[in-house]
């Protein structure tokens, strides 16, 4: 009976671990026929752009960092950066009618959210900072970033303007 539990358990774990380098694979792929799509608007070929560069380069550290790590990991990592991302045009879109000093705020409120935490601490300024210094992109965001932290601290401090804005 404990051999057949111990299969199941075993069984269970690697169908976990495939399921999230699934989830991984299908967000670099869907992001890469963003970018190859002629029907794709600019916008949308920046933005997949950044989501290729960052998932490449996340799977990239976690082999050479953390070669053990649960694949889950870097499942979570990929759905978070969507998220962020996501997040972050809405929000744009939301202040496209607002004062240019209150949509900066907002750029560089997602800009520290990016930068401020990092996954890897990466010594390599100029790759990880290949977006975030370029005054050109979109996505101006850290290479290098935890995206669940980053994601929560954005939507946090998101939260407060909203608040300070409705007690104005």
């Amino acid at each position: 009976m404990k051999k057949i539990l111990y299969v199941l358990l075993l069984f269970c774990i690697m169908f976990t671990n495939a399921s999230a380098q699934e989830v991984f694979s299908e967000m670099l792929k869907k992001s890469k026929a963003i970018v190859e799509s002629p029907t794709s608007t600019e916008m949308q070929k920046r933005c997949s752009q950044f989501k290729v560069d960052a998932l490449t380069y996340m799977a990239m550290k976690m082999r050479e960092e953390m070669p053990d790590s649960p694949a889950f990991l870097l499942d979570r990592q990929a759905y978070s950066l969507n998220n962020f991302v996501s997040l972050y045009i809405s929000t744009l879109l939301d202040y496209r009618d607002a004062i240019q000093k209150d949509q900066i705020e907002i750029i560089k409120l997602f800009m520290d959210a990016s930068f401020s935490n990092p996954l890897f601490n990466d010594p390599d300024g100029e790759l990880v900072l290949s977006y975030f210094a370029n005054s050109e992109c979109l996505t101006r965001f850290s290479l290098d970033t935890d995206w669940p932290k980053a994601y929560i601290a954005v939507a946090t401090q998101l939260k407060k303007l909203k608040q300070k804005s409705e007690e104005q």
